[in-house]
């Protein structure tokens, strides 16, 4: 059975994902981190590696990929909140993203390189 992290797990382990970008969800017990990378095809293949990784584990990311962008949002479904596979998930994927930039502001838009490129954002850039 899988169960939701104690209030010890939380305060030992959430400050150090915190420190990479990872931050909690204001709206359910999940945690999102948006990486950027120089291309679509080191955002596809980092993808590629997760989800081999994810399959593996059993565990799912909810993600989207814009371009370079991916944008993950980590929670368990199977006791609808945060788990240890997502904290372990996490720190699988930040060793698979390599040299990706991270956008810690969550608030600012997510902006691709070709939405850069072609003008159609001013700031919050890559």
């Amino acid at each position: 059975m899988i169960t939701s992290l104690t209030d010890t797990e939380r305060t030992t382990a959430l400050p150090a994902l915190g420190e990479t970008g990872w931050r909690a969800l204001p709206d359910r017990d999940a945690i999102r981190k948006i990486w950027k990378f120089r291309s679509f095809s080191e955002a596809w293949g980092f993808m590629s590696r997760v989800a081999l990784a994810a399959e593996k584990a059993d565990h799912h990311p909810e993600w989207l990929n814009i371009y370079n962008v991916v944008d993950v949002t980590l929670t368990t479904h199977a006791c609808n909140g945060l788990s240890a596979l997502d904290l372990a998930l996490a720190r699988k994927m930040d060793k698979l993203a390599g040299a990706a930039s991270v956008q810690v502001d969550h608030s600012e838009p997510v902006a691709c390189l070709c939405q850069i490129k072609h003008g159609e954002i001013k700031h919050g850039g890559a």
